[in-house]
Formats: structure tokens, sequence, C-alpha cells
């Protein structure tokens, strides 16, 4: 079936290709998750979702879909474990052995950003619970996405997928599956797109066009699906050049390299990575900053298997906080906080940076659209509804959360699983039981379901500092001057 789909999708007339059949899924065995689940927050659901279900239909009934994963969120499957464990009624635990019919929608188009989103969206739209989720992408540039959903009767297999393609539709009129940004972020004026160059709007008093000819490129330190990131040279100054691939620029990347250039041109904090400048005619389409040698966090936590005491982890967190709370007084939001964007240099100082999918907040304070990455991203985002900077709070909560674990969130499950889980579960990473309870507080205040609960970050700095004081730094500088700082494990992994 999935070959049939793709095949079906390299003819434009055929995209997005759909199937929906139903499937039959087992309640999955008891999971021992290391997250948390917030039973104020849970969904109002019982043990009855996995009781068993008298289907009559005759449509034909496949097994679920096998790529590796669980046959059920591990969120659902732990929510209901405990459920089972409380009931005695072995009644309840007879019927929820038997497997439930649930329909199985694929889809397979053309690979584009924000794809996912639109689906998941689409499906939300007509009433879908996601249950189960899998995105592969094939080296040709198509896709294919299959999810596990609830929520439409079993019987009803062909109502749904029309109900899907009359959804499709409207979208189409949208130029699916083309992202459009919402009007209230950049105006549209202020960013053209011309053939020989993107035009970026100046207020005349900066002067950031590089000449292309002075950039020395020397290694390459990361690469992505849309771009490459060299350590390198201009006028002899050390940079980090971020390159385009001309291959994969199409109007949506030009709007997305003007709008991070327009928003980095503006900015000028200590924990804010540095803009040089920024080459803005094609195919030379670069962006230009200083060059931090000490690596990102997500590096230091994740390959170097670095680990912050308290008191390093408290400065690495204030510094966040205060590049974060400059960017919030400029009306920027940074939409994409984690560890892998945070950079140190060589002096132990961290850094915000990657500013791709930042936005200056519209005038009426709230935005929607989803974008940023599943792990970190607030419930709001993943839900598009509107929503501000205290977005970023919810991202900068996990974040910290992965300064105290060296952990990355909810590793146990798929990006997508575990957005669907943080906001149908009220899901969040499980905080380790030793942890300080003044920390444990304020992780538990940024990850509020409700961003009104959710503190600003000069009430952070606040908290922070005065917890960094409490806490004295006597001990970790002894321990730094010994080992050279937590950057010596950067230098002792690069020799």
């Amino acid at each position: 079936m999935h070959k049939r789909l793709l095949h079906l999708a390299h003819d434009p007339a055929n995209r997005p290709a759909i199937e929906v059949r139903l499937v039959q899924v087992l309640p999955a065995p008891e999971v021992h998750s290391n997250d948390s689940i917030h039973s104020g927050r849970s969904s109002n659901e019982d043990v009855t979702t996995l009781a068993s279900v008298n289907h009559s239909s005759r449509q034909s009934i496949h097994p679920p879909p096998a790529f590796g994963s669980s046959p059920n969120l591990e969120a659902l499957a732990l929510e209901a474990s405990k459920s089972l464990a409380k009931d005695g009624d072995n009644s309840v635990h007879a019927n929820a052995q038997y497997s439930r019919p649930m329909h199985e929608i694929t889809f397979s188009t053309d690979d584009k950003p924000k794809l996912l989103s639109q689906l998941t969206s689409l499906l939300a739209d007509i009433g879908l619970n996601i249950q189960e989720a899998h995105a592969f992408s094939t080296v040709d540039g198509y896709s294919l996405d299959v999810f596990v959903v609830e929520g439409w009767p079993y019987e009803e297999t062909e109502h749904l997928k029309t109900a899907l393609e009359e959804e499709v539709l409207k979208i189409e009129k949208h130029s699916w599956p083309e992202h459009c940004p919402p009007k209230d972020e950049l105006p549209q004026k202020a960013i053209k797109l011309e053939p020989d160059h993107v035009s970026i709007p100046s207020d005349g008093t900066d002067v950031w066009e590089l000449d292309p000819r002075c950039l020395k490129f020397e290694t390459k330190i990361a690469s992505g699906s849309y771009g490459d990131l060299y350590k390198g040279t201009y006028c002899s100054q050390e940079v980090a050049i971020k390159v385009l691939k001309p291959e994969r620029v199409n109007s949506d990347m030009q709007k997305e390299f003007a709008q991070e250039v327009f928003i980095l041109r503006k900015v000028r904090h200590k924990n804010v990575v540095q803009f040089i400048g920024a080459c803005t005619k094609p195919p030379n389409l670069n962006i230009v900053t200083e060059f931090m040698s000490g690596g990102s966090v997500y590096d230091y936590l994740h390959k170097q298997r670095g680990v912050f005491k308290l008191p390093t982890l408290l400065k690495v967190a204030i510094d966040v906080s205060k590049g974060m709370n400059y960017l919030h007084q400029n009306n920027i939001i940074h939409r994409d906080l984690k560890g892998a964007n945070l950079l140190m240099d060589e002096n132990e100082v961290v850094k915000v940076a990657d500013f791709g999918v930042a936005r200056v907040k519209a005038q009426s304070g709230v935005m929607t659209a989803e974008t940023g990455t599943y792990r970190w991203m607030a419930p709001e985002v993943i839900e598009h509804k509107p929503y501000d900077h205290k977005a970023d709070i919810f991202s900068f909560g996990v974040v910290l959360w992965e300064l105290l674990t060296g952990k990355l969130p909810y590793d146990h499950l798929t990006p997508l699983q575990a957005a669907v889980g943080v906001v149908q579960k009220g899901l969040r990473p499980a905080i380790p039981n030793d942890t300080h309870p003044k920390l444990v507080e304020l992780l538990e205040k940024c990850w509020e379901q409700d961003p009104a609960s959710r503190p600003d970050f000069s009430e952070i700095i606040t908290i922070l500092q005065k917890f960094a004081k409490e806490v004295g730094d006597d001990g970790e500088d002894r321990r730094r001057e010994k080992s050279g700082g937590f950057l010596s494990v950067l230098r002792r992994g690069h020799h």
C-alpha cells in the first residue's frame, strides 16, 4: 500500500495521496516511563478506552503499522496501566486484553517544510485524536506520514476518507502544502524576493552586507537539510558562516533567511550571538556571526557527556535568561529555544543563537502557526493556538530540565508522540527525586499548561540569582581551577 501511495504522489494531480483503513490495536503492556503525567492536566479518560469493542462491521481490519515503536503512545499505556492497577474488577482486567479498532490514515506527497504540522492540524480540525504517528521522507523528496487515530465511527471508513479529501481541498486553496507565515509577523512588503538578491529593510544606520570574497571557509561544523555551518574568517576575524544550500532555497526559505537577518542586525547583548553581517545575493545566501569555540550546550551534554554541577548550571541558566529577557524586551520571540541553540564562547559565557524561526511579536501580542522543535515546544504552539512570548518560557523549562539531567526530553518517544502527550496528557519530563525544591518549583512554573501562569524572564533571573547566592560557588570555582571548567571536556574531546 505504501509503495502504491508513493507512486501516486509522483503525479502532482494526486497529491496528497490518501489511504484510510481500519486497523486492530492491542493494548500496550505496562510501561515504566521516566516521564510524568500531571493528573490535574490529564484528559478525562478511564480504562474503558482499552476495553473490548464489539465490532460487527464487515470491513477488513488490518494489524497496526509496525515501524519499530510501541503499538500505542507510551503515555497512554502508562495512564491505562495505572487505572487498571486501581480497579479491582476482574472483568475489566479481562476486557482490557481485547484489541480495539482504530483508523490508520496514510498521506503521501512531495516533502515540504511544515508538512507534518499541517497534517496534524488537518486531523485535529475534523475531530480526530492521534494515538500514534510515523513520518518518513524518501531520498527522492517524497513523504509518507502514517497516523493511527480515534474519534471517528469505525464503520464509516469511507466517510472518513471523503471528509479528509474535502479538508484537503480547502487547504489546496491556500497552496497545499506550502506554509504561509502569519500576516502579523514581519510585514511582507519589508522582504522583497528579487532575482538578484534578497532585499531586507534597513534603517540606514547599519551596514551589514558582506563581500563574499572576504569570507574564507575553513572547516564544516554542522550540516542540515537546508544549509551547512562552517568555521571561517572574515577580514581575519574568526566567524561562523551559515550557508543555505542553493538547490534547497525556495521562497519560504528566502523569507526565513531575510527574517533572521532582520532580527539579528537589531540585537546587541552579551548573551546573544553577535551578528557580523550577511551575503544576500544568490547563490551566496550566508549569515555570518561570531564564532563560538565552546560549541553548543546540546553537544556538551549529549555528545561529550558533560555534567553541569549546580553552581555552573545556575550560571548557564542565568546567561540564557538574560539573553532571552533582552529579546523579549525587544518584542522578539525566539520560538526554537533548546540546547542545540545555546552556544558557549571561550570564556564559558552562554549565548542564545539561531534565529531562523524567530519572529518580531505582532502589535496584538499573540501569534499563530506551529514552529520550533516538538520536544521543547509549548502546548499552545503545538495546537496552533494563539501564543506569545510565554511559549519561550515553556521551552526554557525543558532546557533547564535538559541542563539538570543531561538527557534528551522524552527520549523514549518520537517527537510527534511527545507532542501528543504534552497536549493531551499533560506530559512533562520527570524531575529527578534529588532535585533542589527551588528548581522543582521553577521547572513546574515554566511548563504550566496555562501560559499566563508562567513567569517572565525578568522574574526567572531574580529567582535564579537569589538561588545562586544561596548555593554559593566557592566549591565550583575550586573544581574549575583543577579541571579547567566544563569547556575542558569539549577541548579534550577535540584532541
